[in-house]
């Protein structure tokens, strides 16, 4: 660790309601020498409303200049100064700007510190109503369909909740995929505007999200997946279910990898079971 006393401080920004900003994000508001904000105007806003007076130098710190903002930052923390860094809204890297200046920092020996507080990830885990013991958080899902898809796959036998933010204007091909891969019964939430005026928050089986989701969904989402229960059934027991879509034109492969996708079984077995169950 450097001897020199500057260090990068982690702050944690409300999501909405600007009364869970804690008191120690008050007094570094007020106390550092240099701001790093992903958004300049959104930074000066949020320390008017807390009746504090910004004295540092405020510094934009968003995606596109992150990079070249690091090495100045970091020479700022090595001279001695303490820079705060916060986002619009939640905890600095987790999805936002931050990981990097982060990384850095610890390459070069120098301090970081955290002031914990809001989160959209935890905030909707404990709102879900699902087990969340173990969760992982997958940031944002994939745009297009086709790569959604094969980002859902990797979820069918995930045993833990997964989190992860979409955007609303998406949120209804989104869940319609997870409907088509994980299956229309699993479990989960969609939170919407999270500690804002309008929260919502809508829990049900994927297809009765997808059903809610076709009439449109407006603000910030952060969506809770069920994790996937633990498959004992025999591929043998998974034959009808495959014949059935063969029977509706559906290739036995295609099939077959339909109902391993939601079901988690093997797609070779399930393959041999049905040519076995045909002799």
């Amino acid at each position: 660790m450097s001897e020199q006393s500057g260090r990068l401080v982690l702050a944690a920004t409300p999501m909405g309601d600007v009364g869970d900003a804690s008191q120690r994000l008050r007094e570094a508001l007020g106390a550092a020498q240099v701001v790093a904000a992903e958004d300049t105007r959104r930074t000066r806003a949020l320390a008017k409303a807390l009746g504090v007076e910004i004295t540092g130098r405020v510094v934009s710190f968003y995606d596109h200049v992150e990079t070249a903002r690091i090495p100045a930052l970091l020479d700022e923390i090595e001279a001695g100064q303490t820079v705060l860094l916060v986002t619009d809204a939640g905890m600095p890297s987790v999805s936002d700007p931050g990981y990097r200046l982060v990384a850095a920092c610890v390459d070069r020996g120098l301090a970081v510190t955290c002031l914990p507080g809001p989160s959209a990830v935890t905030t909707a885990l404990a709102l879900s109503g699902l087990p969340m013991e173990r969760f992982c958080f997958d940031g944002f899902a994939p745009r297009k369909s086709g790569q959604r898809k094969e980002w859902l796959r990797t979820l069918v036998a995930e045993p833990r909740a997964v989190v992860f933010f979409e955007a609303p204007h998406r949120l209804a091909d989104c869940l319609a995929d997870a409907v088509q891969v994980l299956g229309p019964d699993r479990r989960g939430a969609v939170c919407r505007e999270l500690t804002k005026t309008y929260e919502e928050v809508v829990r049900g089986t994927l297809a009765e999200l997808a059903a809610w989701a076709a009439d449109g969904a407006r603000g910030e989402i952060t969506v809770v997946l069920e994790g996937a229960q633990p498959i004992s059934a025999d591929p043998a027991d998974l034959v009808d279910e495959v014949e059935a879509l063969v029977a509706e034109g559906i290739r036995l492969k295609d099939a077959c990898a339909q109902v391993a996708a939601t079901t988690g079984a093997s797609r070779r077995e399930l393959y041999d079971a049905v040519l076995a169950a045909r002799d």
